[in-house]
């Protein structure tokens, strides 16, 4: 015989078991966003993008081996541009680094002198220099949504 304890129990589980399973998830944590990478300034559409995504200095811009996350896109021969984006990043500070593998090699060519061959980009556009940009130029915060637009330098 059961106690009336049991019973309330039993029912509430009754009831309550069917909405839980039936509630929808949320598509992704409230601690988490989704950010979209828009690559602009192809001079034509061989090969694809590579985009890597950091959370710190260590390995950016370079160093896709230490990059939080990575993707390749195609490039939109008509508007010579690409996109990517990545979903369920935990909030925190960021910087994007991109570049046009035309020769679809995976890597970033460059000449005899350490100067790239093919066209390449971070997050705020810092200005070309003679040398890589730095995390701290390219960084950004990401909370919920974000969308950048990088523009290739060549």
């Amino acid at each position: 015989m059961r106690t009336k304890s049991q019973v309330v129990l039993l029912a509430n589980v009754v009831i309550l078991l069917p909405v839980l399973l039936l509630s929808p998830l949320p598509a992704q944590s409230p601690n988490t966003g989704t950010l979209t990478v828009r690559v602009v300034g192809a001079h034509n559409a061989s090969g694809e993008i590579r985009v890597a995504l950091f959370q710190n200095a260590e390995g950016f811009p370079g160093d896709a081996s230490k990059a939080f996350r990575t993707q390749q896109a195609q490039i939109d021969p008509q508007a010579l541009s690409a996109k990517v984006s990545f979903t369920g990043i935990p909030q925190g500070v960021y910087a994007v680094s991109v570049f046009h593998d035309e020769n679809g090699n995976g890597k970033l060519d460059k000449s005899l002198v350490g100067i790239p061959k093919e066209a390449y980009g971070a997050s705020n556009n810092p200005q070309k220099k003679m040398r890589p940009p730095t995390f701290d130029e390219a960084k950004f915060s990401l909370s919920s949504q974000r969308a950048l637009e990088i523009q290739l330098i060549h």
